[in-house]
Formats: structure tokens, sequence, C-alpha cells
């Protein structure tokens, strides 16, 4: 009988496989992380969460960019300018938005529905939608 870590490793090694690459122990274990962690992680959260399970710094860089280019995960700055990831959702549209926290650098997913794309003038393709909210989150308004 299988376990459901095991279950779950299946599911996120289909989701890699789905784009036509192999799903590789380092990619299956970001994935499931980043699909797990409550708010987007930088790469050094992401070395300290995955411990002695922890890949060398240069795959680890190459995974998540690997998933970004990829589409299941969004790479995006925080107040601080650190990079932040997270796992994008499946079957997830060309927007996405996020909350970002000014006091501690937190970066939030919201279910919020964007609003529309605006009218592109004669020739122009969008590709993508980027929204950021900005302000103080849950934890840091409550800590004032």
């Amino acid at each position: 009988m299988s376990s459901p870590t095991h279950l779950n490793d299946e599911v996120v090694a289909e989701h890699i496989r789905l784009t036509g690459a192999r799903a590789t122990p380092a990619r299956i274990r970001v994935l499931q992380l980043l699909r797990a962690a409550p708010t987007a992680l930088t790469h050094n959260e992401i070395e300290l969460v995955l411990g002695e399970l922890a890949l060398d710094r240069v795959t680890l860089y190459r995974v998540l960019d690997w998933l970004v280019e990829s589409a299941l995960a969004h790479k995006n700055t925080d107040a601080h300018r650190v990079f932040r990831f997270s796992a994008a959702a499946a079957g997830e549209h060309t927007t996405h938005i996020h909350f970002r926290c000014e006091h501690c650098g937190g970066v939030f997913c919201l279910d919020a529905a964007p609003p529309a794309a605006p009218i592109l003038p004669a020739g122009f393709s969008l590709s993508r939608m980027d929204f950021d909210l900005r302000g103080r989150c849950a934890n840091c308004t409550a800590s004032k």
C-alpha cells in the first residue's frame, strides 16, 4: 500500500512530467516544499527547511529557475529585493496577485480575481500580468 507521501510524490512528479521534463528527486522535493509552504520562500529559507535533504546551492538555484521557466512556480522580489518562490496553482492563468508585507518582506498569494487586462495597442501581445498589493501582513499588524 502507498503512503500519503508517496502518493504526493507521484502527483508532483506527474505535474513535472506534463512539462515534458524528467521528474528528478530534486525537482519533486522542491516543488512539494513550495506547495506546502504558507507563503513564498527565499532560497535560504528553502535550504533551511530541507535541512539534511538540502541540495547544493547551485542545484537548488537551477531547480528553482527551471520550476519558474516551466510555469510550476513564481519568482518575485520582496520589499527587501530578495527573490521569493511560490508554487503556481494547478491550471493557473497568466495572472497572479500577491500581497507584499512592507515590514517583514513576506509575499502572500491571494485568491482574489485580478482586474481585466487593458486593451493593448495594435501589434502588442500580452504574456503575463503581475499585480502586487503592499502593506502589512496580519502578523506584522498584530505585533505593532
